[in-house]
């Protein structure tokens, strides 16, 4: 298993780790041109202060990564961005870029799951190895003495202060041989992320593409024992979305979307969404990506109005 140790802003670490119930992060880089391909999915990304304080403070457990405009980015994940407002979070981009940015200006977003912060007496010294020169991070390899001992490390404090997340302790599920942290479900903002990034940052049904307008859609809500799934999450603008959660319209099993005759009983309108009825929503290529059939057949059937 690979982990990577990264640079980690001190005022960033310091402000997420003083909040309550943080289930998941961003951990950004200002930049919007390089891309993030030192981890797998599961894999562990550890926070490592800037020098002095070369320390090993934290991690979390790698989902994705993805370019997006930092407004965005704000918007889905609020203050577990490591900042408490949106115009500080700008102010903090354009520290780093010495230069003003827009609303739509990317951000390079590594979003973490089960993100754990210790106190500074479990602090991690830095490896020997990992160089003050170092400016973003190194990665490791647990078949690696050093790396082994990393995780060793890691793992024996998580289990001290009873983290949130669980050690594996059996044999399965395994990444490259070795026991990692796993929780299944997604936080609400990287479910936000992951939905609009699955459906092209377009609508389902009327190919919208203003992304203020669009929401990540629960087809089964959270409250109604729906998960914080891919397979679970339709992108629906906005005015969709609320009649989809009302049960004015809905999606079937075989993907076909439609309107409710009680639309125009109700409020003697609807004609906007008659051209969409019956019509097959745009899906994302990869079966695994798709929504759920079982969880369609729960809306179209439990909550379409008809």
């Amino acid at each position: 298993m690979r982990l990577r140790i990264a640079v980690t802003d001190n005022d960033w670490f310091r402000f997420l780790r003083g909040l309550p119930g943080v289930d998941e992060v961003n951990f950004w880089k200002p930049g919007g041109e390089q891309t993030f391909k030192a981890l797998a999915p599961n894999e562990p990304l550890l926070f490592k202060l800037h020098s002095p304080e070369n320390f090993i403070v934290g991690g979390g457990f790698f989902v994705r990564f993805l370019f997006l405009p930092w407004s965005f980015a704000w918007d889905s994940f609020g203050p577990k961005n490591g900042t408490a407002t949106m115009d500080e979070m700008r102010r903090r981009i354009e520290k780093y870029r010495r230069r003003p940015v827009g609303p739509n200006d990317p951000i390079g977003c590594i979003l973490l799951r089960d993100p754990f912060f210790f106190d500074e007496p479990l602090w991690i010294p830095a490896p020997p190895d990992f160089a003050r020169s170092i400016v973003q991070g190194k990665s490791y390899d647990t078949e690696t003495p050093m790396g082994r001992h990393l995780w060793s490390e890691v793992t024996a404090r998580l289990q001290a202060i009873s983290a949130p997340a669980e050690v594996a302790a059996e044999e399965a599920p395994r990444i490259y041989g070795d026991p990692v942290l796993v929780r299944p479900r997604l936080g609400q903002g990287t479910f936000r992320v992951l939905v609009t990034d699955n459906y092209r940052r377009r609508c389902a049904v009327t190919g919208e593409k203003a992304l203020p307008v669009l929401d990540a859609a629960h087809i089964r809500p959270v409250a109604e024992g729906g998960q914080h799934r891919l397979d679970n999450g339709l992108l629906l603008r906005t005015d969709v979305h609320r009649l989809f959660d009302a049960g004015y319209v809905t999606v079937t099993p075989d993907g076909r979307f439609l309107v409710s005759r009680r639309l125009k009983d109700d409020f003697d309108n609807g004609e906007p969404y008659m051209p969409f009825h019956n019509q097959r929503i745009w899906m994302p290529g990869d079966p695994v990506s798709q929504p759920n059939r079982e969880a369609l057949a729960w809306h179209s059937e439990g909550v379409f109005l008809g």
